[in-house]
């Protein structure tokens, strides 16, 4: 029996690649196993190659696997370029239909071939290859097929139980083919009993969605784009069951500038994007910093620039969220690094955005906004909303053709708050620089003193958790710092490390700015060598760390840019490599 092991799937876009996935993982889930999947698509509607690489684990994994276990091919492409993952032992299963081959080179792995459309169209059509597909994997894995029953009647049900069957029928028959094919080698993939328990299977979009509506969000404005659209079809049929609503707007621009004016009438609003909807955004970003309004944004960061890779893996947007906007404003950038984070850290920014009166920006990519992760229950008792200085209470009178302090200069940077229309509570809101009223002032004490105010708030962020450590140790051979979804990755290479006797530690950053210096300095200084793992061509969080760390000589960074996520192989064989050079190991 083993205890993990990687699944794929592949063909071109639109013969059912991304359904025969998803039943195959949400049934392995529902037994209790840990999955983690990655889908490569191509930014086209139809056609061109495509898969969803599952990993099926007893325990949990944050990363996709080196290597592959079975592939299951729709076509002779998915064959020819997948098949050098696959380790010794490996398997393929292809439809028999394109005639299925190894390469000549292809030593390590074994080629079966099932009649996935001819069994699919005895049953009634060639659509069900994909449910033949899902059969022959469960008889691999030793699964009962019984187990899609549930998923396929949820999927199929409303087309009437004789598609139910059909479908079932499918399954059957492509695990009974295998079976028949493998003979001895049936019993080479077995797995080991899952725990059983119930866990949810989601993509970090959908946490942030659902961690929206439960941090209180009732307004979505947004535009359409890879790979964040999946929080605005989220919120499309949630947020009304909330008195919410979601609007598609004419472009990027017009839903930032929305959602600030749904945040000064009290609402709490959000929107989600991608790099370019970013750069459109980018003024009214600091239309919302100099007015003091709250408001959230989702960077669903992908391979740039401009168009670049829109379905592939990059984190590039990081300089971008800091130092975008022209001129200079207060704004908190998050980071989370995993699915439960991402449900929790979308909560965090309404309260933090409404504490501080200011932009949120909530960095992911496309790895943690699409990779589908299975995840524990949620703790709704964490739930907690913060609305900072929002004045309820009754305001006090205001003197004769006098105006509310709306940008009262107050210590900690933060003013009183108040939703338009309150008695006593009138006051200017303008894009130019203004007095404690609102008026506009070009006055330079005056300039200074909101200037100062403004940024005086990022001074005092309370953060509960800024980054995720792997120990409280100081002193260490290797640190690790990342970002993001290259979490998985390291930790995984961090075992390899450890089991070649190395002292190592891990700071993944959650929040990036500001930039929490003081929590992360003792183990930049405690560690011999400091590896930055992020995927972009030119080091933006270790120049970030540098910038407010120091210790420049020990920084290196381990970079991948090629639109792939980092494999976590890559990340222990780079970094050894640094190691031997420099004479730890």
């Amino acid at each position: 029996m083993v205890k993990q092991l990687s699944w794929k799937v592949g063909g071109q876009q639109g013969e059912g690649i991304e359904s025969t996935g998803e039943i195959f993982s949400t049934a392995l889930n529902r037994l209790g196993y840990y999955l983690y999947g990655y889908r490569h698509f191509s930014s086209r509607i139809k056609g061109g190659h495509t898969n969803n690489k599952i990993r099926v684990s007893t325990t949990q994994v944050r990363s996709v696997s080196d290597d592959l276990d079975i592939l299951v091919a729709f076509d002779q492409e998915t064959i020819d370029v997948n098949v050098h993952e696959l380790r010794q032992g490996g398997i393929v299963i292809g439809d028999a239909k394109f005639k299925p081959a190894l390469p000549e080179n292809c030593t390590t792995a074994t080629l079966y071939s099932v009649p996935f459309t001819e069994i699919a169209t005895e049953l009634g059509t060639s659509l069900m290859k994909n449910m033949v597909a899902v059969g022959a994997s469960s008889a691999v894995l030793h699964i009962d097929t019984n187990v899609f029953e549930e998923v396929v009647l949820e999927i199929f049900g409303r087309k009437g139980q004789q598609v139910v069957q059909n479908n079932m029928e499918a399954i059957k028959r492509g695990a009974e083919y295998i079976r028949e094919q493998l003979g001895e080698n049936l019993e080479t993939m077995r797995l080991e009993p899952a725990d059983g328990q119930k866990r949810m299977f989601m993509i970090g979009n959908d946490a942030i969605a659902l961690g929206a509506v439960a941090g209180g969000a009732r307004f979505m404005p947004a535009y359409p784009i890879t790979p964040a659209s999946e929080i605005m079809e989220y919120l499309i049929k949630k947020l009304p069951q909330f008195g919410g609503t979601v609007i598609q707007t004419e472009d990027e621009i017009a839903a930032c500038t929305m959602a600030i004016g749904a945040n000064y009438a009290g609402v709490r609003a959000l929107t989600a994007s991608a790099g370019p909807g970013l750069s459109l955004m980018m003024e009214s970003i600091g239309l919302a910093g100099i007015t003091e309004q709250p408001i959230v944004i989702i960077d669903t960061q992908r391979g740039g620039p401009s168009t670049g890779l829109p379905t592939k893996q990059e984190q590039s947007d990081l300089m971008a969220m800091i130092y975008g906007t022209h001129g200079e404003i207060p704004k908190i950038v998050m980071a989370p690094s995993t699915v439960e984070e991402a449900f929790y850290d979308t909560i965090e920014a309404f309260n933090l955005a409404e504490e501080y009166q200011c932009p949120v920006i909530m960095l992911t990519d496309l790895q943690l906004s699409l990779g589908k992760q299975s995840v524990n229950p949620l703790d709704y008792s964490r739930i907690q909303i913060r609305r900072g200085k929002l004045q309820n209470d009754e305001l006090p009178e205001l003197e004769a053709k006098e105006y509310y302090k709306r940008y009262e200069v107050t210590k900690d940077g933060v003013s009183p708050r108040v939703i338009p229309g309150m008695k006593n509570g009138i006051h200017h809101v303008t894009g130019v620089e203004h007095d404690e009223t609102g008026k506009p002032s070009e006055s330079p004490i005056n300039r200074n003193n909101q200037m100062d105010k403004r940024m005086r708030k990022l001074d005092n962020i309370q953060f509960k958790t800024p980054i995720h450590l792997h120990s409280d140790e100081f002193d260490s051979d290797v640190l690790f710092v990342g970002f993001n979804s290259t979490r998985g990755a390291i930790e995984e290479a961090m075992e390899r490390l450890e089991a070649d006797g190395l002292r190592v530690n891990h700071a993944h950053i959650r929040l990036i700015h500001p930039f929490p210096a003081d929590e992360i300095l003792p183990y930049v200084n405690g560690a011999k060598k400091v590896v930055v793992v992020e995927n972009n061509a030119t080091g933006q969080l270790a120049n970030i760390l540098k910038m407010n760390v120091g210790n420049h000589h020990k920084v290196q960074s381990i970079l991948k840019y090629d639109g792939n996520p980092f494999l976590p192989q890559e990340v222990y064989a780079k970094s050894k490599e640094m190691c031997l050079i420099n004479g730890n190991v």
